[in-house]
């Protein structure tokens, strides 16, 4: 096989066509001065001063045009190397090689911007990363640790020159990268604390893949929470309590006073009957609150198996008889819970609604539908042409209620049933006209939901 030429390199080429170019000029002004009748003298000098001339300006030509192109080429490196302050002289429009030049220094001036940025946004990065207090941890492919912030040294119990390079099974950390995320992790590290959330994301580094691993230390935010959860118990039992045992201790002072006093008035067993009649209602009143109370706090863990939707929908709505309750039936389903639980949270809900429009016309309907919204869960409506919701702030407060007769514990209930069936609870006025809509979202059989059943 016959091997190929490389190509002349370019000032050669530009050379040699300089050359070419010349070569007819060069013969005919040699055949002129050796044709003619010159003494030898003159003719050699002049066939010295010919082709000097043309082998200089080919020479001359090739210097001019390979001396920018290599003045070019180290802009170019040093722009390459992250040198850009390195400028080209000459630059100037209206001409070829200045606008070339111009070009060159405006993508110097260019890149020098973006990588002052990105180091800008580097160091802001790495600073973030320093001072939260959230353990980030970056693998590779191989599972090796590639990045850890002060955070996650504090969280392993290591420096970081003691961390990087080895590898995620070494440092007992392989459950991270595999499992399901986010998720709730019970594991303890060298530092104490916990329960930990986990968070796992992917990013390219030299153009590989990697992992990012996220560990947030839920302990703060669950102590706030439950101090949040404790003052708001302290606050209403003592307004509940209070309101109790104010008249108990007004009426109890006046039945003293009314017992001591000589001689007593003639109507002094009717007041004394009639009060008593008053801390009886109202013990009796706070006996119903605290009954109430511990109805909330002491539900037990769901017993979960097969439900299914139609069946439930309608034994709940064939148990109101105060209004009609219309069944809007949709797919054949079956959703994961305790069938209990499940009929006491729609029992509420359906209550509620037939509650929003008793006070409003025979015409005003109450109706339970369902549709599957979402991949493996399903969300049954329970909707009224009631008067809506006027504050929707305070649905599902405990013991917060706007019906006369309310407890203030039915739709904390609810909402209470159904998180712990992995499922939500919404409450809205609906779009298509007066009214509310409770919204409740159940996983289906067959798919895992994050219930908190404990």
């Amino acid at each position: 096989m016959k091997q190929q030429r490389e190509p002349w390199p370019h000032d050669l080429q530009v050379l040699a066509l300089v050359w070419l170019a010349g070569i007819p000029g060069v013969v005919a002004s040699l055949a002129l001065v050796w044709t003619g009748e010159f003494s030898s003298k003159v003719r050699w000098t002049l066939t010295t001063l010919v082709v000097g001339v043309f082998l200089g300006v080919g020479l001359l030509v090739r210097e001019r045009v390979t001396r920018p192109l290599h003045a070019l080429a180290n802009l170019l490196a040093a722009l390459r190397e992250g040198d850009y302050s390195t400028r080209g002289r000459g630059a100037r429009a209206g001409d070829a090689l200045g606008e070339v030049l111009l070009e060159v220094n405006a993508l110097g001036d260019t890149l020098r911007e973006q990588r002052l940025g990105a180091l800008e946004a580097g160091a802001l990065l790495e600073q973030v990363m320093e001072e939260i207090d959230v353990g980030v941890l970056a693998f590779d492919v191989a599972g090796t640790l590639r990045l850890v912030n002060r955070a996650g040294e504090k969280l392993l119990g290591q420096s970081r020159s003691q961390l990087m390079g080895k590898g995620a099974g070494a440092l007992g950390l392989a459950d991270l990268l595999e499992g399901p995320a986010p998720r709730r992790l019970s594991r303890s590290f060298a530092e104490e604390g916990g329960p930990y959330e986990l968070r796992r994301g992917g990013f390219r580094q030299g153009g590989l893949p990697h992992h990012l691993v996220v560990l947030a230390d839920l302990r703060l935010a669950l102590r706030e929470q439950e101090r949040e959860a404790w003052r708001r118990l302290v606050r209403v039992l003592s307004h509940e309590i209070n309101n109790s045992l104010s008249p108990i201790q007004s009426i109890a002072e006046s039945l003293r006073d009314l017992l001591i006093q000589e001689p007593r008035p003639s109507d002094w067993e009717d007041d004394a009957r009639s009060g008593l009649g008053i801390v009886a209602r109202r013990s009796e009143s706070l006996a119903r609150f605290m009954s109430a109370y511990a109805r909330l706090a002491r539900l037990p863990p769901p017993v979960l198996s097969g439900v299914e939707v139609e069946g439930w929908v309608r034994r709940v709505a064939a148990l109101e008889t105060r209004r009609p309750v219309e069944v809007r039936a949709g797919p054949a389903l079956v959703v994961r819970g305790d069938s209990d639980q499940l009929e006491q949270l729609l029992i509420n809900l359906v209550r509620n609604a037939v509650d929003a429009v008793l006070t409003e016309s025979q015409t005003r309907q109450v109706w339970v539908s369902w549709a599957v919204l979402s991949p493996g869960a399903v969300e049954v409506w329970v909707e009224d042409e009631g008067a809506g919701l006027a504050d929707t702030g305070n649905l599902f407060v405990p013991f917060f209620t706007t019906k006369p007769q309310g407890s203030g514990i039915g739709l904390a209930l609810c909402r209470q049933i159904a998180e712990a069936h992995g499922g939500t609870l919404r409450l809205e006025n609906r779009p298509e006209g007066r009214g509310c809509r409770a919204r409740l979202k159940l996983p289906l059989e067959g798919h895992n939901a994050s219930a908190s059943l404990g």
